[in-house]
């Protein structure tokens, strides 16, 4: 039953709303406008923060030039409750329908009131409901008798004579309706009501809604009758509609046409990649044939030959099957065949009677029809099986040249992936993720014992709190427990156990409490929510038995974003609550070109051998590619599209080996996990709008044995803005993760916990597909073992660390050198730029800002222009990893190595250690010194100190600060003849300053 699409607008309440009726209040209503269609609320007298609680219904149409699918909200006074005439508008909320949920997904959301022009003073907010209902639509009415009026008969054919006779009315039936008549001419829109374009304030104004015209209904009415009535029309032999059947007995012919002639190279949507022509045929049914059993099909071209799966029998031979064959230009058959075969004596292939053989059908390839994606799919034709005997039948089927973006492709059967079903190409979704809070406040009536302690679990999630001694049947806690949740919520509740602690490792489950994860309030800021009381149930008694209560907070914090992968190089931040989500602003176009130079990762009798495949994730969208068999130069040429929210992501591209094979019987042989053989990551940030980057990546793998190039992936990308340009810019200046995130945040080790929860939970998800995308794949494309320990990230990472600072120690080394005298002339400049700074102390800024641009402009030569970044071996350490350290970095943990070489690993991080002991109280040592300038450690040192400061308080109170600055800056840059090789008194006075080394044992 058809059903309609409402909208349903909860209006709560609004709060800290601006006084309008100078007496310090408001008496405030909400308008509501979406599609033309305008509701409004009840008048709250003379209060800024009124409560209306009212429910609010739209119904929602297709999209329209004239109405918007914006739903505008205004808050406005009512000038009639108060002795003002001043303007009555309160503040307004604009919302794209895009941020809409289901009901079920709906949450109280405050909205900050914006203004309607610059000038406007606005405060305060409105908090909404809002959702998306299906109700089943009504039944039609019938319709009402037009007037009468002549109606001109017209033609009927045999099937209208034959239904207007089977509901002909018998003799207690009524009396059929009169026919429809459009009037002569419809109203002019001139003539409409001027209250449809009026907006009052009045309740309930429903908007005069679209309908059809009853001229068009006519019309449509009079062109299916026409197409009803039109002559059959019969195809000659001189207009053919498809690839005609030629003579079994005829030769075969060479495939000498160019590929490139035949079928030309047009841009569609798969305008990154190369077109890869494929000749398409699809099975579709049988008639007349002589055999009780279900009957195969037998196509062959360009020495492919492959076998349907057996019919289906209805009242015909139903197989309903496409097969894709690749089509090259060296390509030298030029003839299709495709026969059909009974099953039951199919094994005596070269039975003389012919019995097994039903009749076939040949085709020249070089007269099938090209089709092109926008074109209407081809429709299928019966055609006469030949050969089978006195008992001929028909076979029904379509054949054409299309390429990988026709939309028969993805299901097809192709001759590169060997017919394996797990080997097509999918397209898979990432659950939606939630993390549930639990805070647990304190439980009562609990039995008195020493200590109680609360266990939480949700699935395989498990958290406790601490142990608390009961007061008087009391425990109180107020702790956090957070959980991921994955959608659709399933049957299993959130279940909370009441563990009394009778031991240092004894403990006993008291009482149970359960809550269905359907039943949780869902919030998407930080407003408080209402606690509740659960009872505890003894867990070992058939009845129920009360065993105390507790006083919980539960529910799903939406404003924040389920990190499921590390957060460096994540495709996504946006929050969980759609109803936050902000407009895309522009599309990323990948284009999975191909693989060279392969590596085998198998050996299939006795040859290596690789199944690969690409895994491409951005956002919540994976893409996998066909798993093309037995090739070590694979070509995919797929193209796929996401939407991007915000430039600063990352999106992922992965290759694998399939572990999904075929045996002798046709059945799947899983015989390992999947291999990895390499990922590429590209940032969109570092991508020119609009233009494509074609480029060749190196698949490189590092292991236990080392650093390992496993071939080259060709890839296009293509980054789209869609987004005006300040809008764009702007994003540059909003926070990357959602506000939640800032507001309450979550420690660095529970956040890594919960997306390690993240990522086991969307494994499972993508593993429950078809076909599946299997664990460790998943595994490998979020980075789940990113956080493990490698001395080799230790070191890379101390790398950065100095080549970050490499920036200021060459700048210190220039100045050193000026200070030397070493370049005259430059050290001349120096002096004279130090009087200009300091006589015009307003030029600093200006020249530091200037500085800066100058060096942006000239490393903009230098910027990369071929390809994205890309994986760097030697800022990895890759290429030069020591073979042990290599091995720690792989071992499992707990390890599973020897303990002799567990005993030279820590004999090995205990030198480390000393050398950043040694390096933490150095700079622990300098910071006391500093300390002790005025703590009296030393009386003396502390002395001279505080006496300096005095006189340099004298000197700069009677001298120009302007003057101090210049004798000090020209004092400091002296000849280096004026100087003295031994340190400075400054620096001889500072490194004579107590520290407390000297009271570490």
């Amino acid at each position: 039953m058809a059903s309609v699409r409402k909208l349903i607008v909860e209006v709560v309440d609004a709060r800290n709303l601006l006084p309008k009726d100078g007496h310090g209040t408001s008496s405030p209503y909400v308008i509501l406008d979406f599609y033309g269609q305008r509701r409004k609320t009840r008048v709250v007298a003379r209060d800024l923060n009124p409560v209306w609680n009212e429910v609010l219904e739209f119904n929602v149409g297709k999209p329209s030039d004239v109405f918007g699918d914006m739903l505008e909200v205004d808050v406005n006074h009512d000038k009639t409750l108060g002795p003002t005439t001043r303007h009555n508008f309160l503040g307004r909320v604009r919302l794209n329908s895009q941020q809409f949920v289901k009901k079920g997904e709906e949450a109280l959301i405050y909205y900050p009131l914006e203004k309607k022009h610059l000038f406007s003073w606005i405060q305060g907010e409105i908090g909404l409901k809002i959702y998306f209902v299906d109700d089943v639509a009504p039944p039609p009415a019938p319709p009402s008798p037009p007037p009468s009026e002549e109606v001109k008969a017209e033609p009927k054919s045999l099937e209208e004579d034959k239904t207007e006779a089977d509901a002909a009315p018998t003799a207690d039936s009524e009396p059929p309706p009169a026919p429809e008549v459009a009037p002569a001419e419809p109203a002019p829109p001139s003539e409409a009501s001027d209250d449809d374009a009026e907006v009052p304030d009045v309740d309930g104004i429903d908007p005069v809604e679209a309908s059809t015209p009853m001229k068009q209904e006519r019309f449509d009415h009079d062109q299916l009758r026409t197409s009803r009535s039109m002559p059959e029309i019969k195809i000659s032999g001189a207009i053919p509609i498809g690839p005609q059947p030629i003579p079994r007995t005829s030769s075969v012919s060479s495939f000498t046409t160019d590929v490139s002639d035949r079928f030309p190279i047009e841009r569609s949507s798969f305008d990154l990649v190369e077109k890869m022509h494929y000749l398409f045929v699809r099975v579709v049914k049988a008639r007349a044939l002589p055999t009780p059993g279900n009957p195969v099909t037998k196509i062959v071209v360009s020495g492919c030959q492959v076998v349907s799966k057996p019919a289906r029998k209805t009242m015909y031979f139903e197989w309903d099957q496409t097969f894709a064959f690749r089509r090259d230009a060296h390509d030298s058959a030029s003839i299709l065949e495709v026969s059909v075969w009974d099953p039951l004596i199919s094994s005596s292939m070269s039975d003389v009677a012919g019995h097994n053989f039903l009749g076939g059908i040949c085709f020249d390839a070089t007269e099938i029809p090209l089709r092109d994606p926008p074109d209407s799919p081809l429709a299928p034709q019966w055609y006469r099986l030949e050969g089978g005997g006195a008992h001929k039948g028909d076979l029904m089927l379509a054949t054409w040249v299309g390429t990988q973006a026709d939309e028969s492709f993805p299901e097809a059967w192709k001759t590169d992936t060997a017919g394996n079903p797990s080997s097509r190409s999918k397209i898979y979704q990432s659950p939606k993720l939630w993390y549930l809070r639990a805070t647990i406040i304190e439980a009562q009536d609990v039995p008195p014992s020493s200590s109680f302690q609360i266990k939480a679990q949700l699935g395989f999630q498990v958290q406790k709190t601490k142990s608390i001694a009961t007061r008087n049947g009391t425990s109180s806690w107020n702790e956090d427990l957070m959980f991921v949740a994955a959608e659709p919520f399933s049957d299993q509740p959130l279940m909370l156990f009441l563990v009394e602690q009778r031991g240092p490792k004894e403990t006993t489950v008291v009482g149970v409490a359960s809550l269905p994860l359907a039943s949780i309030e869902r919030r998407v800021d930080d407003r408080i929510v209402v606690s509740k009381w659960l009872t505890f149930e003894d867990p070992n008694e058939e009845k129920r038995v009360y065993r105390g209560r507790i006083q919980v907070k539960i529910f799903f914090d939406g404003g924040y974003h389920v990190m499921d992968e590390a957060a460096h190089v994540c495709s996504d931040y946006r929050p969980t609550a759609k109803q936050l989500w902000k407009s895309p602003i522009g599309t990323i176009e990948l284009g999975i070109v191909g693989c060279k130079n392969l590596l085998p990762m198998k050996s299939i009798n006795g040859k290596g051998s690789t199944d690969a495949y690409a895994v491409a994730k951005y956002g919540n969208k994976w893409v996998r590619t066909r798993a093309i068999s037995d090739n070590l130069d694979p070509k995919w040429n797929e193209q796929y599209t996401w939407r991007v929210y915000d430039p600063s992501t990352v999106l992922t591209i992965g290759v694998f080996d399939s572990c999904e094979g075929f045996g002798s019987d046709g059945q799947k042989e899983p015989t390992r996990s999947d291999f990895r053989m390499g990922k590429v990551r590209i940032r969109i940030s570092t991508l020119e709008m609009g233009k494509v980057y074609k480029n060749t990546y190196s698949l490189m793998l590092l292991n236990a044995v080392g650093l390992k190039k496993m071939g080259e992936l060709e890839l296009a990308v293509r980054f789209v803005r869609m987004a005006p340009t300040l809008d764009f810019l702007n994003v540059y200046s909003q926070p990357l993760l959602p506000i939640m995130h800032h507001i309450k945040p979550i420690g660095v080790v529970q956040q890594e916990v919960l997306r390690t929860i993240a990522v086991k939970i969307t494994a499972a998800h993508l593993t429950r597909s078809e076909p599946p995308l299997r664990r460790e794949v998943v595994a490998y494309m979020l980075d789940a073992d990113t956080h493990a320990f490698s001395m080799r990230k230790v070191r890379a990472n101390w790398l950065r660390i100095v080549n970050v600072l490499s920036g200021v120690i060459d700048m210190v080394k220039w100045f050193d050198d000026t200070r030397s005298w070493k370049n005259p002339t430059s050290t001349f400049l120096v002096h004279i730029l130090l009087m200009m700074l300091v006589w015009f102390p307003d030029l600093i800024i200006p020249t530091l800002a200037f500085y800066v641009f100058v060096v942006g402009i000239w490393n903009y030569r230098f910027r990369s222009r071929a390809a994205p970044p890309h994986f760097d071996p030697k800022l990895s350490l890759a290429e030069t990893i020591d073979g042990n350290e290599l091995d720690e970095e792989f071992d499992m943990v707990p390890c599973t190595r020897s303990n002799e070489m567990v005993r030279l690993r820590y004999d090995k991080l205990r030198m480390l250690g000393a050398r950043v002991q040694t390096v933490l109280g150095d700079i622990a040592t300098q910071g006391e010194r500093v300390q002790a300038l005025v703590t009296w450690r030393d009386p003396r040192a502390t002395g001279i100190f505080v006496g300096m400061c005095l006189v340099v308080a004298v000197i700069l109170y009677l001298v120009p600060s302007k003057m101090v600055a210049v004798t000090f800056g020209f004092y400091y840059m002296r000849h280096p003849i004026f100087r003295d090789r031994m340190p400075s008194p400054a620096l001889n006075f500072f490194r004579r300053l107590p520290s407390l080394s000297d009271r570490i044992l």
